[in-house]
């Protein structure tokens, strides 16, 4: 039986692109684009999420590409105009999970040095009953790791878990621990999902 449920934080339950900030910035959404894959791609930005130092993997890049400095500084230095809003229908959802009686979890790919600029500008992650955020923890999904150390801590048993991350390599590393992995899209997509996987206990939309 299902008696908890566990979510990603980006693009699950709140807005995170560079997009945000460099098509504004460049004017020009074709050469954010190449920016965000050829100079600052998604993958350097994992460095952080794995617990590596802001300071240290932008002082590495901009010796990779020392024309680019400035735009390379404004990753970190400006990052928080990379945050939107929190993903349509998804507080609603949590706060359906809560109240019929779930528990309701946040496991993380973050860096420990950005998500305290945003941990309270949510209101749904202050209604999580934890969080484990892989910068803190020096490990990352998909490793199999960083789950058993949400379940360790807070004393949940595989089985009894749902993972929700909008990464299918994520919601695979997850099974790979015995905890059920969904693949995220939506609000209305995930809340299918629940109701045929929950059954009869999970909220309906009425």
């Amino acid at each position: 039986m299902i008696r908890h449920i566990i979510f990603d934080f980006g693009a699950v339950l709140v807005d995170w692109d560079p997009r945000h900030l460099y098509v504004p910035y460049f004017g020009d959404a074709a050469k954010a684009d190449w920016f965000l894959t050829e100079i600052c791609p998604y993958e350097w930005n994992t460095e952080a999420d794995g617990g590596r130092p802001l300071a240290e993997i932008t002082a590495e890049r901009v010796a990779l590409f020392p024309e680019w400095e400035k735009e390379i500084r404004m990753y970190y230095g400006r990052w928080i105009e990379m945050m939107g809003g929190q993903i349509p229908g998804m507080e609603a959802l949590v706060r359906e999970c809560k109240a019929r009686g779930y528990g309701v979890w946040g496991l993380t790919n973050w860096s420990r040095e950005t998500f305290p600029l945003v941990r309270d500008r949510y209101p749904v992650f202050g209604l999580l009953d934890g969080i484990v955020v892989s910068g803190e923890e020096m490990t990352m999904k998909p490793f199999p790791q960083i789950y058993r150390i949400l379940l360790d801590r807070y004393g949940l048993k595989a089985e009894e878990c749902v993972f929700i991350d909008d990464n299918p390599r994520n919601a695979a590393g997850a099974e790979a621990v015995g905890i059920r992995g969904l693949v995220f899209r939506d609000a209305e997509q995930l809340r299918g999902e629940l109701a045929d996987l929950l059954g009869d206990s999970w909220p309906s939309q009425e």
